[in-house]
């Protein structure tokens, strides 16, 4: 059954293998938790209540097939099968973590696969040869403290502590305040190389953000690499006055050269065939009856390849600039995050396709994609590699986010495959 409700619900039909069963009973366990009553999307931002909940779900998901459970020091939490202390590990999982409003399957897809893989090798008798991991990913979404992928860039040593110690919510509230709020050590974050050498292998399975797979009717798809893609901040400062009075002549409105960029970014976009989205914006004093004194607007922009990138974001930066000159307005760009493009180790890459391509019925196509992963963090420290399960709208970071449930299970099995071929040598 489709989800075109948008509640996340799988349907309820009975499924001949035991892993339909186990996927089923997680899911239905976890989908309730963080869903907003009115939007029925999701709101479980890091180190919130709602993530002590996901994480607890997590805890409790080892516990009952008797995993190795652990968090490490910049809070992302560790199932084992085996010692990961014996090295060249086969990692899987995702992040539970989740924009504002967002849908069920980012992210909790990869995580509840990958129990439920486990689950399928252990009832096909697998004999593992290697320690197995699943991991679940902290901060990966970014909604809270505006930068994606904390818990796997802080592990990879690509944000350290000093930088991650300086993000602050839309309400104040420091990294290091929220992580103490909810019973971790802020001051023990930082690179992990020791345990990043344990890994052999890191396989994140996700629920396509696009419609690849749905035109070409396939259920699971393999990533080849990530587009480059960053957020810059525009702050646009005017003059704040009286909405009212301030004749239009006279004034320094720092929404109309807002505004105008908005519309430049999805022209230079256009041309370049990349993405360029304005989707966070505040506003101050932000009044109904006064004029602005600053808009300050995020961009999030991606393309297939780094000149199409730079020359959308030159683009929007030059019109703004132009557009703010018009208007008397000041303006101050800032890069706040980049990730250039990642390419997915292509040994690991082609033994995914090796493996899953020994079942002459599943065909199993590769693509790219413009949404960013801890598998892509990770890229530059780890043979890395991502599955795909297909999303038949396409529909993504909202609550419209679908996947039916034999697609879910043909991805739990996809991974299963890829997990035996990997840990079963």
């Amino acid at each position: 059954m489709t989800e075109a409700n948008g509640t996340g619900s799988l349907g309820s039909g009975d499924r001949p293998r035991p892993v339909g069963a186990s996927f089923h009973q997680m899911w239905r366990d976890l989908l309730p938790i963080g869903r907003h009553p009115a939007s029925h999307g999701y709101r479980r931002f890091a180190w919130s209540g709602v993530d002590g909940d996901c994480r607890a779900w997590f805890e409790e998901q080892a516990a009952a097939r008797g995993l190795r459970y652990e968090v490490d020091r910049n809070g992302n939490q560790w199932a084992w099968l085996g010692d990961p202390a014996a090295g060249d590990a086969v990692v899987t999982g995702s992040h539970l973590d989740s924009v504002p409003d967002g849908g069920a399957f980012d992210g909790p897809l990869g995580v509840v696969s990958a129990f439920a893989a486990l689950d399928e090798l252990r009832g096909r008798g697998a004999r593992f040869t290697r320690p197995l991991g699943i991991v679940n990913f902290g901060d990966e979404e970014g909604a809270r403290f505006g930068l994606a992928c904390v818990g796997s860039r802080l592990t990879a040593g690509q944000l350290t502590r000093e930088q991650a110690h300086r993000l602050t919510d839309g309400e104040g509230v420091t990294l290091p305040r929220a992580m103490e709020a909810a019973g971790y050590d802020p001051d023990a974050i930082g690179p992990d190389p020791e345990r990043l050498a344990r890994i052999g292998a890191f396989v994140e399975l996700h629920v396509e953000q696009g419609r690849a797979l749905d035109l070409s009717g396939d259920r699971v798809g393999i990533a080849s690499a990530i587009w480059p893609h960053g957020r810059w901040r525009f702050d646009f400062r005017g003059e704040a006055n009286h909405a009212g009075t301030t004749r239009l002549a006279d004034r320094r409105d720092p929404m109309l050269s807002y505004a105008e960029t908005v519309l430049a970014a999805r022209r230079e976009a256009e041309l370049a065939g990349a993405v360029a989205t304005f989707g966070k914006i505040a506003v101050e004093p932000n009044g109904v009856n006064a004029i602005p004194s600053l808009v300050r607007g995020w961009l999030d922009s991606r393309a297939a390849d780094q000149d199409s990138l730079d020359a959308v974001v030159a683009g929007v930066e030059k019109a703004a600039g132009e557009y703010a000159a018009a208007h008397g307005v000041d303006l101050a760009v800032v890069r706040e995050s980049f990730t250039p493009v990642v390419e997915f180790d292509h040994a690991l890459r082609d033994e995914l396709a090796r493996i899953l391509g020994r079942d002459a019925d599943l065909t199993v196509p590769v693509l790219g994609t413009g949404a960013g992963h801890d598998a892509g963090i990770l890229s530059g420290s780890i043979p890395t590699a991502m599955l795909f399960v297909r999303n038949p709208t396409g529909v993504s970071h909202s609550p419209a986010e679908s996947a039916t449930e034999d697609d879910c299970v043909a991805g739990v099995l996809a991974l299963a495959d890829v997990l035996e071929g990997l840990t079963c040598r």
